[in-house]
């Protein structure tokens, strides 16, 4: 790696905090030599990570659009199970100020059946958050009474859908029992910065920020821009900072960019799914994949954040 410029120091907020965070970013970070998203790079210490100091630049339509075809190969690298941490967790750290449940990295045990997506959601993202909803005012008790039927919905599968074809097909390619994305955990439009590239030449592989190969979707996707056909690779890039990094439903990330506003989403999910297609209906199933982020930020802060976790929910109950 080369020299990456002016850095800088971020210290733990609870203990264990930057540390979970580093294995985060690397974890991910993975997937760039495949074409996967640009991950900022980051050095840790005892309490403490530094990641270069990046400028921050508005997001072009290009831009997103390739961005949108990079996460859709971050996910593709896959996880072994809903809810798992990224490897090397001591089981100790949590995730966040809103105490997020994860699990060691590893896949179910044999002999078990593996979790569903549905049965993850409820039981890890979901039921953990609303008795202190209750107990702060956050959420009425009919409001609770709401997202349990939507928890008892999700339980029997009734919401259930396949992940994204690249991550289907990656996992199929790995023999996973599941197909699980990994994903970044935290994706509203803070946690994507907008870039120079040439910022990032000096970290990030070759390949980064470029999509899948066309062996990578079959040969059958088109790849289109400002150019005409084929990859387009601007001068702006999308870097993940800041994750939550498990084991999830892609839907969820792509939900998540929308909950806080960003521009060019339009064209952020049309890159993913022209490269990775979303399964039928994915349109209809964003505001469940939405309620983990609204019901934590109607615990942290409750306000109209409660009122919008209880009002999305009835949708899907």
């Amino acid at each position: 790696m080369s020299r990456m410029g002016p850095m800088i120091r971020k210290r733990d907020d609870h203990p264990g905090a930057t540390g979970l965070e580093a294995l985060g970013l690397t974890w991910l970070a993975e997937a760039m030599a495949d074409g996967g998203a640009h991950v900022v790079p980051v050095v840790r210490g005892t309490g403490w990570i530094e990641e270069p100091r990046l400028t921050a630049v508005p997001a072009t339509a290009s831009a997103a659009e390739a961005f949108g075809r990079a996460l859709a190969v971050t996910h593709a690298a896959g996880a072994p199970a809903f809810g798992v941490a990224p490897p090397g967790w001591d089981g100790r750290t949590r995730m966040g100020r809103s105490d997020v449940r994860i699990r060691p990295c590893a896949p179910e045990p044999e002999g078990t059946a593996p979790r569903r997506w549905g049965e993850f959601f409820a039981d890890d993202r979901l039921v953990p958050y609303l008795r202190p909803c209750r107990d702060r005012g956050a959420l009425s008790a009919g409001g609770v009474a709401v997202l349990e039927r939507v928890c008892e919905r999700l339980r029997a599968g009734d919401y259930d859908s396949e992940q994204p074809a690249l991550v289907r097909r990656a996992a199929r390619e790995r023999g996973d029992r599941v197909a699980v994305a990994r994903t970044h955990g935290d994706l509203w439009n803070g946690n994507v910065m907008w870039v120079p590239r040439s910022e990032t030449l000096a970290w990030a592989p070759s390949r980064a920020g470029r999509g899948p190969l066309d062996d990578d979707t079959g040969g059958a996707t088109t790849i289109r821009g400002a150019g005409g056909p084929g990859p387009q690779h601007g001068d702006v890039v999308g870097v993940l900072i800041d994750p939550l990094a498990q084991g999830a439903h892609a839907e969820t990330d792509l939900a998540a960019l929308g909950v806080f506003g960003q521009r060019h989403l339009e064209r952020i999910i049309a890159g993913y799914d022209e490269v990775s297609p979303l399964a039928d209906g994915w349109r209809e199933r964003v505001g469940l994949h939405r309620l983990h982020m609204l019901i934590i930020h109607a615990l942290l802060f409750g306000g109209p954040y409660g009122a919008e976790t209880a009002s999305t929910a009835r949708r899907y109950a």
